[in-house]
C-alpha cells in the first residue's frame, strides 16, 4: 500500500488518447481541412455550421475540439490555439462550458434534439457556443427536421460541427445547410513516422516488425494504429494476420485448391471469422489491384509491398479482377448462409480452378491466360481431362501441285471433315496433336450414313473400323499392302495410318488435302474374317455395356454391301 501523504498513480491513459492532436498543424493527413479552418478562424469568416464525413479514426471529432478551441482562445497565434489559457486547457480537459458534445447514436430521438435546440440561444463564458454532434447520421427523421430550422439560422455567438462516418445518410437539407469536409485515410508513410514518433516519446522497447504490423493493423486509421500499438506494448504480440493473407493469394496465383482449403482452415482453428477473412483477403488483393494500376496507392511497404507486387503480377489483372468480385459476392451470400466456411471455401475453389466455374468471367480469365502464356513463349497446361485422353498423331500428305484436291470415294469435292480444317501446329512432316474419342462415344447420326459432323456412320463407319484392325494386324508383318485398286496404304505411323491422296476429276485444286479416314477399304471382309477380327479384337474393346448386349449376337452372312 501507498505511504500516507504520498500521490496515488495517476490512471493509465491509452495511446490514442494521450497523443490526441492539440492544433491545426497537429492533425495528420487533413491539410485541406486543417488549412481551411485556421484561415476562416484567422480571418473572422468561421461559418455557422460545418460537417465532417470520414472513415472511422481520422481526426474528425479532435479537428472539431481543435475549432472550439481556436474560436474562444485568449491568445490566437495565426489561427491556431494556444494551449495555455484557460478556455484552451479546460476545453482539452472536458469540462468547458461553451463545447457541448452529443453522440447522435445514443441521443437519436427528437426529444433529445428539441432539448439541444431549446438550449442553444442561452449565453455562455466565451465568445462562441460550439455544438459538437457525433454520428450525426443516426439521427431519427424527427429529430433531424427539428434541427433544421436552427441550423440554418442559429444564434450569432452558435457553431454547428457535425461528424459522421457516413454522409450519405445524412439528409440532403442538412448537408445543404452546412460546409461539409470530407477526411481521407491516412497513408502507411503517414501512420509508420506517428507510431515511431509515439515509441520514442513513451520509450516502447518494440521492434520496427511490431510497428509495421500495427500500421497494417490500423488500415489508414490514426486511432486503430495507436491502439493496435497499444496492444503490442501490453502483450508484446498482435493479431496480426498478414501471413494467413499472403498464403491465400499465393494459392490464388499458383491455382492450388489444397492449398487454399489447407490456409482456410488453420484460420478456422486461430479463431478468424470467415467473413472476415473474406474481407481481409480482398483488401490484400486490393493492393496488389492497386500495385498493377496505380502503385503510389499502395499501403503496404517494405517486404510486404514487394510479396504483394509478386502475387499480382503472376495472376494477372484480369484474375485480380475476378478475385475481388467473387470475394464481394462471397461476403454479401454469407451474411445468410449458415455455413459462412464452406462459402467460402467454393469460392476458392472456383478462383484456383477456372474449369469449375461456367461462368463468363472465368471463360475470359482462361482465355487471357493463354494468350499470356503464348505472349511469353512458355507452354501452356492442359487440363485434367485433357491429360487423361489419348492423343493421336495424323499426317497431312501434301497436295500434288496443279493436281485435284484427294476426296473420299463418293463424297462431293465441296465437303470435308472437320479434321481438314484445322491448321497444323508446326512440327515434323506438318503433324497435329488431337484427342481421340473415347470408346463409348455415341456420335449422333445423319440422313445418308453420315453423322452430324459429317463423318461416316452406321455400316460405313462399321467398314472403317474392321479395315483398320484388319490392315494393322497386317502391317505386324511387315510392309505395305494395298486393299483394292487405288486404295493404297502404308504402315502405320505414330498409333495412325498414313493414307496416300486420290486423285478425281471433281477435285478443287483450291482446297486442301484431307485427312484420309483411317481403314477405309473398298472389299468387304468374309464372314470367317468377320467373326475372327469381330471375337478376338472389337469386341474386347467395347464398354461393358455394349459388350454384354452384343456378345450373344453372331454373324449370319455377308451378302453385297
Amino acid at each position: 500500500m501507498a505511504a500516507a501523504g504520498d500521490k496515488e498513480p495517476a490512471p493509465y491513459q491509452s495511446l490514442y488518447r494521450r497523443f490526441r492532436p492539440q492544433r491545426f498543424e497537429e492533425v495528420l493527413g487533413q491539410e485541406h481541412v486543417s488549412l481551411a479552418l485556421r484561415n476562416a478562424v484567422r480571418d473572422g469568416r468561421v461559418g455557422h455550421a460545418y460537417l465532417f464525413s470520414g472513415p472511422r479514426g481520422t481526426g474528425k471529432t479532435s479537428t472539431a475540439r481543435i475549432l472550439a478551441k481556436a474560436l474562444n482562445c485568449a491568445a490566437l497565434e495565426e489561427g491556431e490555439p494556444c494551449g495555455r489559457c484557460d478556455s484552451c486547457v479546460e476545453i482539452a480537459r472536458g469540462s468547458s462550458l461553451d463545447v457541448h458534445e452529443l453522440d447522435a447514436a445514443s441521443n437519436n430521438g427528437v426529444d433529445a434534439m428539441r432539448d439541444l435546440v431549446s438550449h442553444a440561444a442561452l449565453g455562455t463564458p466565451g465568445r462562441w457556443k460550439v455544438y459538437i454532434v457525433d454520428e450525426v447520421h443516426m439521427l431519427s427523421t424527427a429529430a433531424s427536421n427539428a434541427l433544421l430550422k436552427t441550423l440554418e439560422e442559429p444564434p450569432g455567438h452558435v457553431v454547428f460541427v457535425l461528424a459522421t462516418t457516413d454522409a450519405q445518410k445524412v439528409l440532403p437539407t442538412i448537408r445543404s445547410r452546412t460546409q461539409h469536409f470530407e477526411f481521407r485515410l491516412l497513408g502507411s508513410e503517414t501512420l509508420s513516422a506517428l507510431l515511431h514518433q509515439v515509441r520514442s516519446a513513451t520509450g516502447l522497447a518494440l521492434p520496427d516488425e511490431a510497428l509495421d504490423a500495427a500500421v497494417r493493423r490500423g488500415r489508414g486509421s490514426a486511432r486503430d494504429a495507436l491502439s493496435a500499438l497499444d496492444q503490442v506494448a501490453a502483450g508484446g504480440m498482435v493479431d496480426d494476420d498478414i501471413e494467413v493473407l499472403a498464403e491465400l493469394a499465393e494459392a490464388l496465383a499458383e491455382r492450388d485448391p489444397s492449398r487454399a482449403l489447407v490456409a482456410v482452415a488453420h484460420a478456422s482453428e486461430a479463431g478468424r471469422d470467415p467473413q472476415r477473412l473474406a474481407a481481409d483477403l480482398a483488401e490484400y488483393l486490393r493492393q496488389g489491384f492497386l500495385a498493377m494500376v496505380a502503385g503510389e496507392l499502395v499501403s503496404l511497404s517494405g517486404v510486404d509491398r514487394s510479396r504483394v507486387e509478386d502475387t499480382a503480377r503472376r495472376m494477372g489483372l484480369p484474375a485480380l479482377v475476378r478475385a475481388l468480385e467473387e470475394l464481394g459476392r462471397a461476403q454479401v451470400d454469407m451474411r445468410d448462409i449458415p455455413d459462412q466456411r464452406v462459402h467460402l471455401e467454393v469460392s476458392l475453389i472456383k478462383l484456383t480452378h477456372p474449369q469449375a466455374d461456367d461462368s463468363t468471367v472465368a471463360l475470359l480469365e482462361r482465355v487471357e491466360r493463354l494468350e499470356r502464356a503464348l505472349a511469353e513463349g512458355g507452354g501452356v497446361g492442359v487440363g485434367p481431362v485433357a491429360e487423361a485422353m489419348p492423343a493421336r498423331t495424323l499426317e497431312v500428305p501434301p497436295a500434288p501441285a496443279g493436281g485435284p484436291s484427294p476426296t473420299r470415294a463418293g463424297a462431293p469435292a465441296t465437303r470435308q471433315s472437320k479434321e481438314t480444317s484445322k491448321s497444323p501446329l508446326p512440327g515434323e512432316g506438318g503433324e497435329w496433336r488431337a484427342a481421340a474419342l473415347p470408346a463409348d462415344a455415341e456420335v449422333p447420326s445423319a440422313p445418308g450414313g453420315r453423322s452430324a459432323t459429317g463423318a461416316e456412320s452406321g455400316p460405313d463407319l462399321a467398314r472403317r473400323t474392321l479395315g483398320a484392325v484388319r490392315r494393322q494386324s497386317g502391317s505386324s508383318r511387315g510392309g505395305p499392302r494395298t486393299d483394292a485398286p487405288g486404295n493404297a496404304t502404308s504402315e502405320p505411323r505414330g498409333g495412325t495410318d498414313v493414307a496416300a491422296p486420290r486423285q478425281g476429276p471433281d477435285a478443287d485444286p483450291t482446297r486442301a488435302a484431307p485427312v484420309k479416314p483411317a481403314g477405309a477399304i473398298a472389299v468387304l471382309p468374309s464372314r470367317d474374317e468377320l467373326v475372327q477380327v469381330w471375337g478376338d479384337g472389337l469386341l474386347a474393346q467395347l464398354p461393358n455395356r455394349a459388350r454384354a448386349r452384343f456378345r450373344v449376337g453372331r454373324f449370319l452372312d455377308v451378302d453385297g454391301s
